[in-house]
């Protein structure tokens, strides 16, 4: 086909679950807009927190705070577009904006894996390491890794975007998902996407794999000092300060790595299906999260506690 006769896509329609019946697109709205303002006033409510108590300065708490503007942002960029979809019948997103939110989708992505990974040595380090800690893991140190880690984050997925963005793209413009990311986009294309595609794939396992290594050697090697501690009530204390980053974890990794090997086993889903997993372990946890870091943390617990004790009555 020549060039001269093609009609290339200028903005793309977000189509969301293709099953739907337009009966539930109010229920699914709303749903969705209740997800996304319980992530914002969830988080919000623990950032102003951390904000204004100094007791929560420590370093596992900057860690949260990393990941809670990751989790935030990922929504903000995916959420609304969405919703407005199903609420106002508006899925229309431009070329470009398209485009930049596959971006913002990864590079979140990304950060939150690294984040994750991050989290990991330090509770490593705190447990195997606890006279050395408050050197090795500062505030300062903290603080400097985790804006390592969002700086770390862009490199490969540019290179993902912009290796797709300049794809023909001349035919069906309807993006079979609930946001625009690399694989929903690209097989838009009117070429081969093989070249394109499975360097992305080989990225994303690399960041998801490489960094559940980490996460993996760190609490391999957390559960033999625990084991080694005398006491059961010794054992008890040091597992529960890394059991809320265990479920955070899990609630991350579990069903991307089944979403994957799936895809990869010839294992077909239901494409509702499919896009329903995906967004049920893209948008739950930074609803969860902030619930997680209050029941699980002591410090956060006395903090509310005094607060709640201290309202007029």
């Amino acid at each position: 086909m020549s060039g001269e006769n093609m009609t290339f896509v200028k903005d793309f329609f977000i189509v969301g679950f293709p099953g739907l019946h337009p009966k539930y697109y109010a229920l699914v709205s709303a749903i969705l807009f209740s997800v996304y303002l319980s992530t914002l006033i969830g988080n919000g409510f623990f950032l102003l927190l951390f904000a204004t108590n100094k007791s929560l300065h420590k370093p596992m708490y900057f860690i949260y705070m990393s990941l809670m503007f990751s989790d935030v942002l990922f929504s903000t960029c995916t959420l609304p577009k969405i919703i407005a979809r199903y609420w106002f019948q508006d899925g229309t997103i431009s070329f470009v904006a398209c485009f930049f939110q596959m971006y913002l989708v990864h590079y979140f992505g990304t950060v939150d894996s690294y984040t994750l990974a991050l989290m990991a040595l330090d509770r490593y380090i705190a447990v195997c390491y606890p006279f050395r800690y408050n050197s090795i893991m500062s505030n300062r140190n903290i603080v400097l890794l985790s804006l390592v880690v969002w700086v770390l984050a862009h490199g490969c997925n540019i290179m993902m975007v912009v290796r797709a963005f300049p794809l023909p793209y001349c035919g069906a413009n309807t993006v079979i998902h609930c946001y625009c990311d690399h694989v929903s986009i690209t097989r838009l294309a009117c070429i081969d996407r093989t070249l394109y595609s499975f360097p992305a794939f080989v990225y994303a396992m690399v960041v998801l794999l490489g960094s559940l290594a980490i996460i993996l050697v760190s609490y391999s090697f957390i559960i033999l000092a625990v084991l080694q501690i005398a006491t059961a009530h010794g054992r008890l204390k040091t597992f529960s300060t890394c059991s809320s980053q265990l479920i955070i974890i899990s609630l991350f990794f579990s069903p991307r790595c089944f979403n994957y090997l799936a895809a990869n086993t010839g294992i077909i889903f239901n494409t509702d299906l499919q896009i329903a997993i995906i967004m049920l372990y893209s948008l739950i946890p930074p609803v969860i999260n902030p619930l997680i870091y209050s029941l699980k943390t002591e410090e956060v617990k006395k903090i509310l506690i005094t607060k709640f004790q201290k309202r007029p009555r």
